[in-house]
């Protein structure tokens, strides 16, 4: 019988990508960051607003960052949270984090204020660099919190005086997207860059044991957590998909700049590593989007630049490739559209193909693997619906409940062991031991199967979790949410197929007041869930279906698939 420890897809990996790559090339991110910094120097590193930033504009900020939150006393690996869109505060703060040898903790910055508190709170978070659009936010949790230092962007803080002033008066006044809000102490992030940068930055000696990046996950149940990254890991990922990504890339002009597309949101992990820190790693322009779902300014945006690279979710590509105005954009220069977060459908992947010739390679990955874990190849010609094979340095098995492999196409869950996977969630043992098997496989609670090449196929998932737009939804979330609503005897989440988000979340109600609203149900989750973990799709009963002893079945309240 062929197994995963034999590796078999080493034999149909693309030509020049190694079995494997030295995963100690640097000792941290930090080291890595430095080394882009000084070696990029005079290249653009972002674009936003028809505005340039350089890898040394990038240094000379995040070195002046770095020195004021290292004068807020704030001790070695202490976590910072940042909370917000794309905009080039963004990378940035991440970066001083790093350098002033803390802790980075990514916020989703549409969470709602009792989301934040959580995670806030979950992490002991005590200081947090936010842009002012989500303040209120803030406002309402950070009593509850051991939040001491806030740092307040805005959205025109980078783009020069005038500039500045315009784009930041039609977002406060023209659009109204900052509801009022009072944080006394907080200090503007151009004046804290201003105070560090007449301070001295103390560069700190980080290791690849370090803790990294706490990035929020539900697992593989509904409890929101955060996946322990070491420096270790996340450096070992942008090598493994830095090697993944070179049959694509080969053949560009040596002088030509690889330019990117940052359209996913950078607290994800997906463009936290693919995006922010690859392009770190290999010189490239990342073209920041804040706001991906305004499609006509996406495109408008795009039709400025040569794209090389666009990654993606299945949705993003949808969108676009349906869009009126997308011929407008010069599509002749791509060489990878990457898709994850979420199945990538076979209809859009032809469309996608069929308007710009260049093929969607899908790959796979989770919060708790830094996040790529397989991938196909980045020269392939066709879309193949497998999320390919696992990627250097990386073992992937198919797992039955007992923990033992399972023979090739027979489908049990999908476990990952290798440098990139978390060293655990924090501060919770008792959820790491659920997830992490003896030999240090990561379960990941997806469904798969292995064909004879070691390509990968997800057939179903063994949790409830619900995926909305590459988003998890945990159904028990939005459940204890509905529950405290006065009305509700009894509730339940699942997901239903929706073509725009892959799935949606559907919300059954058992009614104690008659006279219980969907409208009521909506106002209250639109208070306590961010976008996506709202219902879409809500529906009262008189029951809900349950076993004997009484647990509820989901698979009865779906729609039949």
């Amino acid at each position: 019988m062929t197994t995963a420890l034999d590796r078999p897809w080493l034999k149909h990996y693309p030509a020049g990508v190694p079995a494997d790559i030295d995963t100690e090339a640097y000792p941290s991110l930090v080291a890595l960051m430095n080394d882009a910094m000084q070696r990029y120097a005079s290249r653009a590193a972002y674009s936003f607003m028809g505005k340039d930033f350089s890898f040394a504009d990038i240094d000379q900020a995040s070195q002046a960052l770095a020195a004021y939150l290292q004068s807020l006393g704030l001790k070695r690996g202490e976590r910072v949270a940042v909370m917000m869109p794309n905009v080039p505060q963004y990378p940035v703060a991440v970066a001083a984090i790093l350098r002033a040898g803390y802790v980075v903790v990514n916020v989703n910055p549409l969470y709602t204020a009792r989301e934040l508190s959580h995670q806030l709170r979950d992490a002991g978070v005590k200081a947090i660099i936010i842009i002012e659009n989500f303040a209120s936010t803030l406002e309402a949790c950070i009593q509850e919190t051991e939040v001491e230092h806030v740092v307040l962007a805005a959205m025109g803080d980078t783009l020069g005086v005038l500039k500045g002033m315009l784009v930041n008066y039609v977002v406060r006044n023209a659009k109204k997207l900052v509801p009022p809000f009072n944080l006394p102490d907080a200090v503007r992030f151009n004046d804290a860059l201003s105070r560090g940068s007449r301070l001295s930055w103390k560069p700190v000696d980080l290791g690849p044991d370090d803790v990294a990046v706490l990035q929020y996950t539900g697992g593989t149940t509904g409890v929101s957590k955060g996946a322990v990254l070491l420096h270790r890991q996340i450096v070992a990922n942008l090598l493994q998909s830095e090697a993944w990504n070179q049959p694509a890339l080969q053949n560009m002009p040596a002088d030509e700049q690889l330019t990117v597309v940052c359209a996913l949101p950078l607290y994800h992990i997906f463009a936290f590593t693919v995006n922010m820190m690859l392009g770190m790693r290999m010189g490239s322009r990342n073209i920041l989007i804040p706001n991906p779902r305004d499609l006509p300014a996406v495109l408008k945006e795009l039709a400025k630049h040569r794209i090389h690279s666009f990654p993606a979710v299945n949705t993003l590509f949808a969108g676009l490739a349906n869009h009126p105005d997308f011929s407008k954009v010069d599509w002749s220069h791509l060489r990878v559209s990457l898709g994850g977060g979420m199945a990538v459908q076979g209809a859009v992947a032809r469309l996608w193909l069929d308007k710009t010739g260049c093929p969607v390679v899908e790959g796979y990955g989770l919060s708790e693997t830094s996040p790529s874990a397989s991938c196909n190849p980045t020269d392939s010609q066709a879309f193949t619906g497998t999320i390919g094979m696992p990627l250097p340095n990386t073992y992937m098995m198919v797992l039955d409940d007992d923990g033992r492999e399972l023979p090739l196409g027979e489908p049990g869950e999908i476990a990952i062991k290798g440098p990139q996977v978390m060293a655990g969630y924090w501060q919770r043992p008792d959820e790491t031991a659920k997830v992490m098997t003896a030999e240090g496989f990561f379960r990941t609670g997806d469904i798969g199967t292995m064909d004879e090449r070691g390509y990968f196929k997800i057939v179903d998932r063994k949790k409830d979790m619900i995926l909305v737009s590459g988003f998890n939804v945990y159904p028990n979330e939005v459940e204890d949410v509905a529950m405290n609503l006065e009305g509700v005897l009894e509730c339940a989440a699942v997901g239903e197929p929706d073509e725009h988000s892959g799935e949606a979340v559907k919300l059954v109600i058992v009614r104690s007041r008659p006279g219980l609203t969907e409208d009521e149900v909506r106002a209250h989750c639109r208070a306590n869930l961010t976008g996506y973990k709202q219902p879409k799709i809500i529906e009262f009963r008189e029951e809900l279906p349950k076993t004997p002893v009484g647990k509820v079945l989901r698979r009865e309240l779906r729609s039949a698939r």
